[in-house]
């Protein structure tokens, strides 16, 4: 628990002094999908299509620049000190109010290296 503080805090620490822009995302809703956290509402699956067509413009994009297009990540997870990654959930997850989970949900991971930068992008129901 004290890695993802300490990744959090680095984060904006870092959102202060950057100078990373948004990601073109294509056609997706960005409202409605920094509104739906923890993909509660079901809008974010509505992008689920758009969302695969340019899912790969989005590597070696910064975390910075993640979080301007699409929001603060619903989960950061630090696997070691070379790699993090940014959850999104498209489907609700356990963190919905009301929500029984029968099967892990679907989730975007954006996978970030050493520098920050996005390796690797994907549409799935497993965890890293």
């Amino acid at each position: 628990m004290q890695k993802l503080y300490f990744l959090v805090g680095i984060t904006l620490v870092l959102s202060v002094f950057s100078c990373s822009g948004p990601v073109d995302a294509g056609k997706i809703n960005l409202e409605n999908w920094k509104s739906d956290r923890y993909g509660c509402k079901g809008l974010r699956m509505l992008e689920l299509e758009e969302f695969q067509a340019i899912k790969n413009n989005f590597l070696g994009a910064d975390n910075q620049a993640l979080i301007k297009t699409f929001g603060r990540p619903d989960r950061v997870e630090l696997v070691d000190k070379s790699q993090s990654f940014f959850f999104y959930f498209l489907e609700p997850s356990g963190d919905c109010e009301g929500v029984e989970i029968e099967k892990e949900p679907l989730r975007v991971l954006f996978r970030m290296n050493a520098i920050s930068k996005v390796s690797e992008v994907t549409v799935t129901t497993l965890n890293p």
